[in-house]
């Protein structure tokens, strides 16, 4: 079988760690090139969207991250990593969920708008952060008496969590941040230092600090080729000069266009009060104080 994707990518080591502890062989695509290979009408087969990884098997491609690792675990019978009765799977399945929308998307979404992939909002961020901290901290309570997430050995679950909070450790989750989970670090570093884990992502070192800012790429503005005018090669008639036709009146304005500009962007709050979903009070009404402008709007209390 061979995965497509990059030798770097943390979704794409669940899949190669699943199939060293399961002893199924998959390869990595040679020369895979991020933005290119995932363009190519057959990489567009097996997976129409174009991301990665995709998993090419005998019986068909598939895609996403976490269907793949289950995929390639369920290749071995009576696996370990999938648990050994069927409410030690569903807590499997449980952590795996818990790991995608609860850690896995908080990283990414503190993370990629610092990288330029997405639009930088302060007061989203705080929001993105508390999120994060309450998953870290639900975590560090279950890892306090738990070596790994379910029962005594490494499963599944532990391979995508350890996947998950790989990209959180060596890009933005400094020392100072993390030592407020002593049990997730202790779990971290348990894991990424098994034979098994360490063999795909080498020596994991943590990241001294949260990156700046980077500004957005602007898309290259398409300079519109001038057009020549052809010359008039017939003589011009001597003529009276005419008279300039009358400009047209300007449309009235709406009188809410004379109006200053405002620094209170609407939208970074709708999205603010939107992806709230713990502390509101903390982070959406604190937010919507310190973006308002009283100079621009005001506010009206109804009985």
């Amino acid at each position: 079988m061979v995965l497509h994707a990059g030798s770097g990518n943390k979704n794409a080591f669940k899949a190669l760690i699943v199939a060293e502890y399961s002893g199924v062989n998959v390869d990595l695509a040679k020369d895979f090139q991020m933005g290119v290979s995932n363009k190519t009408p057959q990489f567009l087969k097996m997976n129409p969207i174009g991301k990665v990884p995709v998993l090419e098997t005998p019986e068909g491609p598939v895609f996403e991250s976490n269907a793949i690792a289950r995929y390639i675990a369920r290749l071995k019978a009576d696996n370990p990593l999938c648990g050994s009765s069927l409410i030690e799977y569903a807590h499997i399945e449980q952590w795996i969920d818990f790991s995608a929308t609860e850690v896995d998307a908080n990283i990414g979404k503190w993370l990629y708008p610092r990288l330029g992939f997405s639009t930088y909002v302060a007061v989203s961020e705080e929001a993105y952060v508390a999120a994060l901290k309450r998953a870290l901290g639900a975590l560090d309570t279950h890892l306090a008496s738990n070596t790994y997430l379910v029962g005594n050995s490494v499963t599944l679950a532990d391979i995508v969590m350890s996947c998950n909070l790989y990209l959180g450790f060596t890009q933005i989750m400094t020392k100072s941040f993390t030592s407020e989970f002593p049990h997730v670090e202790r779990y971290f570093w348990t894991m990424v230092n098994q034979p098994n884990i360490k063999k795909f992502m080498g020596d994991v070192k943590q990241a001294e600090s949260v990156p700046l800012v980077q500004k957005r790429n602007a898309a290259p503005k398409v300079k519109k080729a001038k057009e020549v005018k052809k010359e008039d090669t017939k003589p011009k008639p001597v003529e009276k000069a005419e008279e300039e036709e009358e400009a047209p009146k300007p449309k009235p304005k709406n009188p809410l266009d004379l109006l200053p500009p405002s620094k209170m962007i609407l939208d970074e709050w709708k999205k603010l009060y939107s992806n709230t979903k713990t502390n509101f009070r903390e982070v959406a009404i604190k937010g919507f104080w310190d973006m308002y402008d009283p100079e621009a709007y005001s506010l009206w209390f109804c009985d």
